[in-house]
Formats: structure tokens, C-alpha cells, sequence
């Protein structure tokens, strides 16, 4: 019988990539391409490593919240917070992190290889994920709810501008993200273990 409930270090970790991703935000860099302000950080990694490490479900739960915390108020976006973020065209690409969140974890638990091309695979995918939540969205907001100026974006001139100049450094961080989530996996197994232990102790000392 499958456990339904989140232990308390599931929890911990939860937090600790809702902090991470809002980390990620202000570690940054601005790519000006014409009129557009392209930004490039390292959440998509931290988004990878929340699907790697807690899985599918908590993984997309976990940039879930972080969007939530962000929508409240709260300046943890890459440049502010608030619910007029809704209206910003970007915010498809804030989407796109629960999305290759939920979808790189849920590619890799259901490939029964463990290395290293499993993991780059699943974030390649993710990645995927990320970049058709954001471009559709952008599309959309930008050329049907938020331009009053008449201008518009086409297809190609947004795959250039939001995909093509940002596609390769993500995909570097899919490398990174596919290596460190394969040694973090390790690392925190023993640690699952250990305090599954430690738990059992103090019961059976009761």
C-alpha cells in the first residue's frame, strides 16, 4: 500500500526549493536583443533539480508554491512580484518551471535506466516543457490581451527572441542539473535512510 502522506523532510525539502527557486531569481543576467529584455537564470536548474529530487508531484508542487508566494505579493519573481505578474507576457515562462518541474520528474520515474543520459533526457524534455508554456503564453498576452499599441509578435520573431537566444544555456543547465541531481540522489537516499532510523529509535525507546 502506497504511503499518502509527505514525511517531514519531504517538507523540508519542499521549502527548501521554493527558497532556491526564489534564490535563482536574482542570480541573473539581461540579454538585450532589440526592443526585448531576454533573462536568463539559474531557476530553470533549481526547477530540474525540484522534479529530480522530490519527484514529479512535489517536485511541480514545490515551484507551484513559489509561484502562489510570488502572485501574493511577495518580490521573489526575477524582477518583483504581485498579481499583476498575470498580465506580464513572460509569466508563461514562470509557468513553464512547474511544468519541466513536473514533467522532468515524471519522465525519469518512469525510465528504469538510473545514469546520466535518463537524467539529461528527462531534463531535455523538461526543458521542452518550459519553453512551449512560455512562448504560447507570451503569444498570447502579447498579441491578444495586453498590446493596446497595435504592435504584434510574430511566430518566427518569438522563437528567435524567446527561445532561440536562451535554448543552448538552459541546456547547459539541463547537463548540470542532470549531474548533481544524480550525486544529490545518493546523498540524500542515505539521508532518508538514516532519519527513517533515527525515527524508529525514539518509538521503540517510548
Amino acid at each position: 500500500m502506497k504511503k499518502n502522506r509527505i514525511s517531514t523532510h519531504e517538507l523540508v525539502y519542499c521549502a527548501m526549493f521554493v527558497a532556491l527557486m526564489a534564490v535563482g531569481a536574482f542570480i541573473k543576467i539581461m540579454l538585450p536583443i532589440g526592443p526585448f529584455a531576454v533573462t536568463f537564470s539559474l531557476q530553470f536548474f533549481f526547477a530540474l533539480l525540484a522534479g529530480f529530487i522530490l519527484g514529479s508531484s512535489l517536485g511541480g508542487l514545490s515551484v507551484t508554491v513559489y509561484l502562489v508566494v510570488g502572485l501574493c505579493g511577495i518580490p521573489i519573481f526575477a524582477h518583483g512580484g504581485g498579481p499583476a505578474y498575470l498580465l506580464k507576457p513572460t509569466f508563461g515562462f514562470l509557468i513553464g518551471f512547474a511544468a519541466a518541474a513536473f514533467i522532468a520528474g515524471f519522465v525519469k520515474e518512469r525510465l528504469k535506466n538510473s545514469g546520466f543520459t535518463a537524467y539529461l533526457f528527462a531534463a531535455f524534455i523538461g526543458e521542452m516543457a518550459y519553453y512551449f508554456c512560455g512562448l504560447v503564453y507570451y503569444y498570447i498576452m502579447f498579441n491578444f490581451l495586453v498590446n493596446t499599441d497595435g504592435a504584434s509578435i510574430g511566430v518566427v520573431e518569438l522563437i528567435q527572441v524567446w527561445f532561440l537566444s536562451t535554448v543552448v544555456p538552459d541546456f547547459v543547465l539541463c547537463i548540470l542539473a542532470a549531474a548533481v541531481a544524480m550525486k544529490l540522489k545518493k546523498a540524500l537516499k542515505n539521508t532518508d535512510l538514516l532519519l527513517d532510523n533515527i525515527g524508529k529509535n525514539r518509538k521503540s525507546a517510548r
